[in-house]
């Protein structure tokens, strides 16, 4: 994900734009993307406090998203709250994914400690992007679990994760306040509001967005 946002800036691709190509980047995200999570909706709508992870892990996950999808002029991974989406996630539809974020996530403060004597969550964006890196590309020789949890699976389930979060509907715990729908220029889904009217198809009205409706 760090190469593949790398390359974009490279292009002068803006972040808006990359979140779009994000959202279309892998056959994993696009099922993600479109896999309904009942439960886990309705895990949300009762509460944003952790349910799987712990406090710790909580705070170690929520910097990595914040570094998959990082906030700059526009909003990230952190004010979307992906973290609570998959939490919420881990905790009912994909609850087989738990050793993975248990073993990962300790694996990936092992690694900082290893290194900077500080776990993931107190290390600067420059520091969590050089771990991160290392893990895309199975480099971190500090990673104490490769045989049981590769670290590319696991860096590969945390990106597919927070873009997920990021762009999924907000019901789901994460796109907080719609942000990942602000930054990629998506109205909401039209089906709740029955379609697009002819003059909106036509150009000549505007289509509302569904923040500015609820809001």
């Amino acid at each position: 994900m760090r190469r593949v946002e790398e390359d974009a800036r490279a292009k002068g691709i803006n972040r808006r734009e990359f979140v779009r190509r994000s959202s279309l980047y892998g056959a994993g995200i696009l099922i993600g993307f479109h896999t309904a999570r009942p439960q886990a909706a309705r895990a949300a709508a009762e509460s944003v406090e952790p349910v799987v992870l712990h406090p710790s892990e909580w705070k170690t996950l929520e910097a990595a998203t914040a570094r998959i999808i990082p906030t700059d002029q526009d909003p990230g991974a952190r004010e979307a709250n992906c973290v609570n989406f998959i939490d919420k996630a881990l905790a009912h539809e994909d609850a087989a994914a738990i050793p993975l974020y248990r073993g990962g996530l300790a694996a990936l403060d092992g690694v900082a400690r290893a290194r900077f004597e500080m776990g993931f969550a107190g290390l600067g964006a420059s520091q969590q992007d050089e771990i991160l890196a290392t893990l895309e590309g199975d480099e971190a020789k500090e990673w104490t679990i490769g045989k049981e949890l590769p670290a590319p699976l696991f860096f590969e389930t945390l990106r597919v994760h927070t873009i997920v979060a990021f762009l999924a509907d907000p019901s789901y715990g994460g796109n907080r306040d719609y942000v990942g729908w602000r930054v990629a220029g998506y109205p909401g889904p039209r089906h709740r509001r029955g379609g697009f009217t002819s003059e909106q198809v036509e150009g000549k009205a505007p289509i509302v967005p569904i923040w500015e409706i609820e809001g």
